[in-house]
This record gives structure tokens, sequence and C-alpha cells, in this order.
């Protein structure tokens, strides 16, 4: 088994490819291959003892699923199958897709609701990610002046996807025991 989880909802099929990304860099011991939370139990999921854990955010800041026009299942559903788990000793990195033009007033806000998802279960979160050079006007996604993990905007600034993504990854591979 991968030492490393990785774990992502997508409709669009954007968070996927930046999934598959972070796949690329590292080899099947250290990493999991990238799956798509519709796919996975949550035995699966648990077993994991680090997990890097995408998604995007829908309309008025909501975790992607059925009640936000997806066309199957994702976090929405996927989050209640692992409510009563405890995730404490697991450490837990966090990425997220919005648009910061068309959705300023809550960009990344689904992000942030996995963050406190976790976080109200015992997990460790690292990766927290600095908010300059993004221009939006509010994220429940960002604590402590911060967002919670990497903040990518595939719409408006996909140029910086690959050196942000590299950046991140460098961030957090000695908590995940990483050499890069």
């Amino acid at each position: 088994m991968a030492k490393i989880g990785l774990f992502f909802g997508s409709n669009t099929g954007k968070t996927r490819k930046v999934a598959k990304s972070i796949k690329k860099r590292f080899d099947d011991e250290t990493m999991s291959d990238a799956l798509n939370v519709n796919r996975v139990s949550a035995e699966d999921f648990a077993q994991y003892q680090f997990l890097i854990l995408g998604t995007p955010t829908f309309g008025d800041g909501e975790l992607p699923g059925l009640s936000s026009d997806c066309e199957n299942e994702s976090w929405e559903e996927f989050l209640p199958k692992i409510e009563g788990l405890d995730f404490s000793g697991k450490t837990v990195a966090l990425f997220g897709l919005g648009d910061q033009v068309g959705y300023p007033e809550n960009y990344l806000d689904a992000l942030g609701e996995l963050y406190f998802f976790f976080k109200d279960r015992g997990a460790k979160i690292v990766g927290s990610w600095p908010t300059d050079g993004y221009e939006f006007e509010s994220s429940e996604a960002v604590v402590d002046g911060k967002f919670v993990g990497l903040a990518l905007d595939l719409d408006n600034q996909s140029g910086k996807t690959d050196e942000r993504v590299a950046a991140w990854l460098a961030q957090i591979a000695p908590e995940f025991g990483l050499s890069l």
C-alpha cells in the first residue's frame, strides 16, 4: 500500500487533472493513484496515515455534489460516510480550485469546508498557503490570514498552477516524510 492517499472530488475534471499532476511526481509506493471520492469506500480512505485531498468550489461556495448540479456524487455525499471516523494522528494537506474573478465573494469556500471537517475530527492540517497574488472579496478557506491549503484558479491564473503545485509540495514534503 502507498504511504499517501490522494483523493479528490470533481465534476469538470480540473481537480482530477491537478491531482494526477501531483501523482506523476511520485512512485506507487509513495502515493496512491489519484482517486475520485465517488469511487472509494470509507475503509479505503481511512487506511492512510497521510492524505492529500482536493476539491473545487461550486456555485455559492458549495462542495461538489448532487445538490450543486454535479453529474455524479462527490464530497457532499462522501463526507457523511466518514463523519464518524477519528482522524487524530493523521496528516492532511488540502488543495482547492476556484474562480476568484467570477465568484470573488466565496472563493474556495469548499476548501474551507474540507478543512473544518477534518480539523474537527482531529486531523493535523498542513500546507497553508499565502493569499498574496489573489484577488477576491472573501473566503471561508482563509484562516489566520492564509488559505488552509493550496489555492488554484485554473480559470484566471492557469499559468501559475505548475509553479504553485511544486512550491506547495516542497512545503509539505517534510510533514509527509517526502524527498523531492
